[in-house]
């Protein structure tokens, strides 16, 4: 196993240091993960980035004041973000079964943890292309064991624009007019950031046949999904159908789950945790995760007095 440090501290006297990439194998195969210690955490937060870019999109290259792995040990809460399966060079993604992929970042997680301590448990943080990984591992009998789930830029239906841009050319789900779909307006991010992202590798081919199929795969995962949960879409999401109905459509199909909150992330395009706005999503995401701890201690409170 290689552990490096990368990137910088916040500024402005944060005392939260620089997360550790860790570069090793798990169950055989090589992965690359973002970890973001705090000493006695609160919980830990798994975060799972989307297409198109790697695990620095929590930890913004040109803006570190917007990085979820800085802020997160500032505020008590470790943060675990692993380059997902088919972003690591020659990880065997492309030809991993779904149920192979949720496995692997099981044990991705407890590797980047190890003995540490887990606080009140796990938040399940997924954006984008992640959400699809993040929801399977929820629905997962082990995801019932998470102390929560939060999810954002994913839904039942592209937006009008999206299938207007591929029906004006081959169909497919890639390009320029599309990538800008994907971001939106440049002004809602520092400059640079788009470029600032990329990955290593451009994903697996696996991810084009999970999001053709997720209209159909999101509604049975969903009702799998036993803890709580919070879904959230950017207020310039020109991806999917934005707006309070689509929202409501996708958490009535959390049926299991004991709460189901839903927000619009004011100010924000596409990739939340890449714009201006950050930082108060990130925060959002913190007191969710709160919410999850007192929760689950209420919950052992109440189960004890009987």
């Amino acid at each position: 196993m290689t552990v490096v440090e990368a990137g910088a501290a916040l500024p402005g006297g944060t005392s939260a240091g620089p997360p550790e990439l860790i570069e090793t194998e798990v169950l055989g195969t090589p992965v690359s993960v973002l970890v973001a210690h705090a000493p006695r955490p609160r919980a830990v937060v798994y975060a799972l980035h989307g297409g198109g870019s790697g695990k620095e999109y929590f930890d913004h290259p040109l803006a570190p004041s917007l990085s979820l792995l800085r802020l997160g040990p500032a505020l008590g809460f470790t943060v675990v973000a692993p380059d997902r399966p088919g972003y690591v060079p020659d990880d065997g993604a492309s030809s991993m079964p779904a149920q192979r992929r949720t496995d692997l970042l099981y044990a991705v997680l407890d590797t980047a943890l190890g003995d540490r301590e887990r606080g009140a448990g796990v938040l399940l943080l997924a954006h984008s292309m992640g959400c699809i990984s993040g929801i399977r591992m929820a629905a997962d009998d082990r995801g019932a064991d998470l102390l929560g789930l939060d999810f954002s830029g994913t839904g039942l239906r592209w937006a009008r624009a999206v299938h207007e841009a591929t029906a004006a050319g081959d169909g497919r789900v890639g390009g320029s007019d599309l990538g800008r779909l994907i971001w939106g307006h440049e002004e809602l991010y520092p400059p640079g950031s788009r470029r600032a992202v990329r990955p290593a590798t451009p994903g697996a081919a696996s991810e084009g046949t999970d999001i053709d199929g997720w209209h159909a795969e999101l509604p049975r995962a969903a009702a799998r999904v036993r803890i709580p949960t919070r879904y959230v879409l950017a207020e310039h999401e020109a991806w999917w159908e934005g707006g309070r109905e689509a929202l409501a459509e996708v958490a009535a199909l959390f049926t299991a789950a004991p709460l189901v909150e839903t927000a619009i992330e004011a100010g924000a395009g596409h990739n939340i945790s890449l714009g201006w706005t950050a930082r108060a999503y990130h925060l959002r995401v913190l007191a969710f995760a709160e919410q999850c701890i007192a929760r689950r201690a209420a919950a052992g409170t109440a189960s004890g007095a009987r």
